[in-house]
């Protein structure tokens, strides 16, 4: 192979004694190892696969001040150099189209990035030397170049994820391991936004890696990549992440407008994070937040209760923000709210639906947006009653979350609109006590402490239902 030749005089170099050690042989082979691992033809047979293997050697050959020691224009190129097959290798290591490759595929990229961390192991191991014993930026600009794909890389497969097996993510930790010990940070997140406040730490140089891959037409090439950057998301926190967030709000978004519920999921927290820590006028300018709401709000007609439940909780804490261009000026009524507008598209969902887990989901989340909307829930007071009698006439299993949430939910709707209550005392009141008639005749399928809560809380309804007529419930 052509590059055994470099090999041999970059092995001859070092062994002269000449003063001045010539870096040709070294660029050559590095250059040859780019070619064999990003080249078209490198697909067929084992080419990368001896590249990968020359690279190991390659590095295990030279001496640190020569992968990152120079002057002038002689190596100005190396750190970038280095970079450039860093990107290869952990592209080499990446799993394939998810349509791709079934077992065989999957156990195959796990081999390959056991042997890419074993490499990247090395190639930092020459940075902590290189820390030791070169003086100025060299070794500084080789691990900014190296940084980006080795943090990739690790995220890839530390996670667990069909690509990986336990030896996979045992080496991946250690890489990622041995990153944050070389860039002397504490954390994955004080790597991301800087350890100290005058470092701008790494997030826009990843964010710049994975953005090529993060497009309409080539996200799905690689299943790793939504992973990645919804992990690497999750990990920056505000104040930090409204400098990025031009770039973490359209990927976001792109990723929850797919028809797969399993990235539909993943896609609504990482606008649910967005929605948490990034500062309520960065995202009202521009509309963000109006689009991000459509975005999230149209998931409510998937009927499926995973994602309806992280859609709830992000439009719960997107309410606030919304809401905040809003002002009543005491004449006349208050307008509807996006609240408003969500509270009663579930109630059209939850009167007709059968499905226990969805059932369950709807009820777990009725509270909240009573308390959200306080008085103002007399507006949904019909379809809430039909709602509240409704769910509790079904046996929700052992548990009874859903019947439970509701009574919490009819609690709340006495004390925030007891003036209406009175004139719904005999429907409210059947409902209750029918409850508790079913709760008290139930032989053994439900526990007893689930039992006594139900019946604390029908007790805790009666009362206020006492208190909000005027003492007719004991009259």
């Amino acid at each position: 192979m052509e590059l055994d030749s470099a090999l041999e005089a970059l092995s001859r170099e070092e062994s002269s004694l000449s003063g001045e050690l010539s870096p040709s042989a070294l660029g050559q082979a590095f250059s040859k190892i780019l070619h064999s691992l990003t080249c078209p033809e490198a697909r067929r047979g084992n080419v990368k696969d001896v590249a990968l293997k020359d690279l190991g050697d390659l590095i295990e050959a030279t001496e640190c001040d020569r992968l990152f020691e120079g002057s002038g224009a002689r190596l100005c190129g190396m750190p970038e150099t280095l970079g450039q097959v860093a990107k290869a290798v952990e592209k080499y290591a990446a799993p394939r189209k998810e349509e791709e490759g079934g077992g065989d595929g999957r156990s195959e990229v796990a081999e390959k990035a056991a042997k890419v961390g074993l490499l990247f192991l090395k190639l930092l191991g020459k940075v902590e030397t290189a820390k030791n014993s070169l003086v100025g930026p060299a070794w500084q600009t080789g691990l900014h170049q190296l940084a980006g794909p080795v943090y990739i890389f690790a995220i890839t497969h530390s996670l667990e994820q069909p690509w990986t097996t336990p030896r996979s993510r045992e080496v991946a930790r250690e890489v990622l391991t041995l990153l944050l010990q070389v860039t002397e940070c504490s954390s994955v997140a004080g790597f991301l936004r800087g350890e100290n406040e005058d470092e701008k730490g790494s997030l826009s140089v990843i964010l710049g890696l994975l953005k090529p891959d993060l497009n309409k037409e080539s996200w799905k090439n690689n299943p790793a990549i939504k992973h990645v950057f919804s992990w690497t998301l999750q990990q920056v926190t505000r104040p930090w992440l409204s400098q990025h967030l031009e770039r973490v709000l359209p990927a976001s978004l792109l990723i929850s407008d797919d028809y797969q519920t399993e990235n539909k999921i993943l896609g609504v927290h990482c606008l649910h994070h967005i929605v948490l820590n990034v500062p309520a006028a960065d995202l009202l300018q521009y509309n963000r937040a109006q689009v991000l709401y459509h975005a999230v709000f149209n998931h409510l007609y998937t009927p499926e209760h995973h994602l309806i439940q992280a859609v709830l909780l992000c439009l719960l804490d997107l309410f606030p923000i919304l809401e905040k261009t809003l002002h009543w000026k005491g004449d006349g009524a208050r307008p509807a709210t996006h609240c408003d507008e969500v509270l009663q598209l579930i109630l059209t969902h939850m009167e007709p639906e059968h499905r226990l887990l969805l059932r369950r989901t709807y009820a777990r989340n009725l509270p909240a947006f009573v308390k959200r909307l306080g008085i103002l829930t007399v507006r949904h007071l019909k379809r809430l009653e039909r709602v509240i009698i409704g769910y509790l006439e079904v046996y929700d299993g052992p548990e009874e979350e859903a019947r439970l949430k509701i009574l919490e939910t009819l609690k709340l709707l006495m004390q925030h609109t007891w003036p209406r209550v009175s004139c719904r005392l005999v429907v409210l009141l059947k409902a209750l006590l029918k409850l508790i008639c079913d709760v008290a005749r139930d032989p053994n399928l439900t526990p007893e402490s689930v039992k006594s809560a139900l019946l604390q809380e029908a007790t805790d309804c009666l009362i206020l239902l006492d208190c909000c007529s005027q003492g007719r419930v004991k009259g």
